[in-house]
């Protein structure tokens, strides 16, 4: 829910949320195999270069003091094209397997998420606005976004399904999430970090469903052009969004000055 009076460095979770990541987690997987296929790069070089894209990034966000949209979402993505590199790497160029790599991952994420809760007894992203909570936030974010990859990836190779397939299961797994939240008194915070996880298997199978050879079950759209796309519709989303929030908040304001 938008609230007026508290400021928040993360967007409002509402459906606009959702899409954007969605979109954002599609994103990351066609720029990812762009950097390390299409430019030829590989996963090493193409790491490098995310993780400097991703901090530069992080950087800006989080030294401001107030949420801009374009500077939050410009990070989701760069989080989610390192996360790409970061589970590629792991599997293809360290041969580490979807398992351990898939475990070292958990490990990470459930590292993090300890020593956040540890220190700040919540792991709510309503509201973060504290410097060590958002910075805990994002490294949750990079597992996460890697872990999804991962599971995505595991889908496709070890499993067999196609990326079609695999994409329904992360959609099915989303829908459960979706029956958790409003039929059932679990944790809201705990089926946030559920879902985030999922979206990004669902964006990553089917932004491989379009970029991939034929030959593989994909469409071959290209990884330029599908980003390209991707991008402009993340922006269109994250336009949309975040005008309707401003509505939302002043609409707000307006009724408690009332």
């Amino acid at each position: 829910m938008v609230q007026p009076d508290i400021p928040n460095k993360v967007a409002a979770i509402t459906g606009s949320f959702w899409i954007a990541k969605i979109i954002a987690t599609t994103l990351g997987e066609t720029a990812g195999d762009f950097i390390a296929h299409t430019l030829g790069l590989g996963y090493v070089v193409g790491f490098f270069g995310t993780v400097a894209l991703l901090v530069g990034v992080l950087l800006t966000q989080i030294r401001s003091n107030a949420f801009h949209p374009a500077v939050f979402w410009a990070a989701i993505v760069a989080t989610t094209t390192t996360g790409t590199e970061i589970s590629d790497m792991m599997d293809r160029t360290f041969g580490l397997g979807y398992v351990l790599g898939s475990t070292i991952l958990v490990a990470g994420l459930t590292i993090t998420l300890t020593l956040w809760y540890w220190r700040k007894q919540t792991l709510s992203v309503e509201p973060i606005l504290a410097k060590d909570s958002e910075l805990f936030f994002w490294i949750a974010v990079v597992f996460s976004n890697s872990l999804g990859t991962a599971f995505g990836d595991a889908l496709i190779d070890p499993i067999g399904l196609n990326f079609i397939q695999g994409a329904l299961v992360c959609s099915a797994l989303i829908a459960v999430i979706l029956v958790l939240h409003y039929f059932t008194k679990i944790n809201t915070v705990l089926l946030f970090w559920a879902a985030f996880i999922f979206t990004r298997p669902f964006g990553a199978t089917f932004g491989d469903f379009l970029v991939k050879e034929h030959t593989h079950g994909g469409l071959e759209l290209g990884t330029l052009a599908t980003s390209l796309v991707a991008s402009a519709l993340l922006a269109g989303v994250v336009f949309i969004g975040s005008r309707r929030e401003r509505k939302m908040r002043l609409e707000l304001s307006d009724a408690k000055a009332s």
